[in-house]
């Protein structure tokens, strides 16, 4: 079993009350919001001093955190590590189902696509990485929807008019309210001919850290009725392999932007 190292979380634990204080900060208040021995405080902030993560004004002697931190963040964000987990979750889906797979999040009134996996089969549906689809006549928009607050979820909803794709598309709140609710008992999300037609979808979703995040699969919509039940026990299987809870998330997802939407291909192995 990992031991924890309570030095590195000492020393995240500073930058934590610099976030929420946002002032400087003499030694002595540092050390008393870590609720820290002054001795302890100090070494930890020569510490951080002497490698460049915090400042100390001349005079004052109080201390602030440089841009370093910043930086190196800003570094690691510039690669989303959802894309690494999301290309391995689409993998074992297309492998078991031998459908396309996408993983994606939240991304304002729609669902930006992180990670893609073409499927095998001749025909087949194809979206790139980067795509956006809606969330209202999509299963991996559905099953988004499903794992925020009831709140956010009806408010997104109700946020400007749903848009009808094809003759099966629910644009009701209250239509998709329920619906939702009935597809909880399983955790897992369907969209059948709602965002094109002869086109289906079934879906689930998971928190990776703090991230609501939903992997779906795609594909002609005769094939996934027939095979509808082994590609639910494949769901249930990577469910337990990819996230960090079984059961639907609470609270999490942040809304962002739009663009565009997918688009669809039948192609020949």
């Amino acid at each position: 079993m990992a031991t924890t190292v309570p030095a590195a979380a000492r020393a995240l634990a500073v930058f934590e009350v610099f976030a929420r204080e946002q002032r400087e900060l003499l030694k002595s208040e540092l050390a008393r919001l870590l609720d820290l021995p002054e001795s302890s405080c100090s070494d930890l902030l020569s510490t951080l001093h002497e490698i460049g993560y915090v400042a100390r004004t001349a005079s004052t002697k109080r201390y602030y955190p440089t841009s370093r931190l910043a930086n190196v963040a800003a570094a690691i964000t510039q690669h989303d590590e959802l894309y690494a987990i999301g290309k391995e979750a689409c993998a074992l889906l297309a492998e078991k189902t031998r459908e396309s797979t996408y993983f994606g999040e939240l991304d304002g009134h729609e669902v930006r696509i992180i990670a893609a996996h073409e499927g095998s089969h001749p025909l087949r549906y194809v979206s790139v990485e980067g795509d956006r689809v809606v969330f209202h006549a999509t299963s991996i928009g559905k099953a988004i929807l499903a794992g925020l607050p009831a709140d956010e979820c009806a408010r997104l909803l109700r946020l400007k008019p749903l848009k009808a794709l094809t003759e099966l598309t629910r644009t009701s709140p209250e239509v998709l309210e329920k619906e939702l609710a009935k597809q909880r008992e399983t955790g897992i999300y369907s969209s059948i001919n709602e965002g094109r037609d002869g086109l289906s979808s079934l879906a689930i979703s998971g928190l990776i850290g703090d991230r609501l995040v939903g992997l779906s699969l795609t594909g002609p919509s005769d094939r996934l009725k027939a095979n509808r039940e082994s590609y639910m026990e494949s769901f249930r299987e990577v469910r337990e392999a990819v996230f960090e809870t079984t059961s639907a998330p609470k609270g999490k997802g942040r809304p962002r932007s739009v663009t565009r939407a997918p688009r669809a291909k039948a192609s020949a192995d």
